[in-house]
């Protein structure tokens, strides 16, 4: 019951980072009222959207109130913060750190729902990185840039990660609530240290002539 009300508050306040952020984005763009509030609620509820839908499953956010309507507060919320400090603060550690909480949650529960279908361990590590990133890589791609999860940051490898701790986890045999236990510390205790070490993966760069 414990770990279960922990999960439940840290996928409210990965909701409201998510939203918060998204609706940045689409505030630092110039978007109407109206597509503030899509792509907020589009990174707070995509990537679980997306992975409900590859199980063959009406989408949760669809059946309950409560996710929709917790974006909406965190859209709400970004117009707020952007009306108070006239800045994009999605930078900044008072959103990256819930940030990271909710890409901790929302990992957790796509491995969870993953491993519930009986997919494979590529199946566990997709399904899981897609709960976790895929509503900022939608946002991203509705503003029509290349998604940020796969170009800046230490981000969409921290719920990799997570999802291969938590297969190791069960490979282990150690029950589904452990598992998960893990695969939550893990995501965001990597975040949070790329954060603060301001890791990034290699890139490799062509040079066109």
């Amino acid at each position: 019951m414990i770990t279960e009300n922990i999960f439940f508050i840290m996928n409210i306040i990965g909701l409201l980072a998510f939203a918060v952020v998204g609706a940045l984005k689409g505030i630092k763009k110039g978007l109407d009222l109206l597509g503030i509030i899509v792509l907020g609620i589009m990174t707070a509820l995509g990537g679980g959207i997306t992975r409900d839908l590859l199980v063959n499953t009406i989408p949760y956010a669809l059946r309950s109130p409560n996710d929709m309507g917790v974006a909406l507060i965190g859209v709400w919320c970004a117009i707020v913060i952007f009306k108070v400090f006239n800045e994009d603060v999605s930078n900044k550690y008072i959103i990256q750190v819930p940030d990271a909480v909710g890409l901790s949650a929302f990992t957790t529960t796509g491995a969870m729902i993953a491993y519930n279908f009986d997919v494979s361990f590529f199946g566990i590590i997709i399904l899981a990185t897609l709960t976790g990133v895929g509503g900022g890589i939608i946002s991203d791609i509705l503003l029509q840039k290349t998604p940020s999860a796969l170009t800046e940051d230490f981000y969409a490898s921290c719920s990799i990660i997570g999802a291969i701790a938590f297969y190791l986890a069960i490979l282990s045999n150690l029950s589904l609530e452990t598992s998960a236990v893990i695969c939550s510390i893990v995501v965001l205790m990597i975040r949070i240290v790329a954060m603060l070490c301001k890791w990034s993966l290699p890139k490799f760069y062509s040079e066109q002539k």
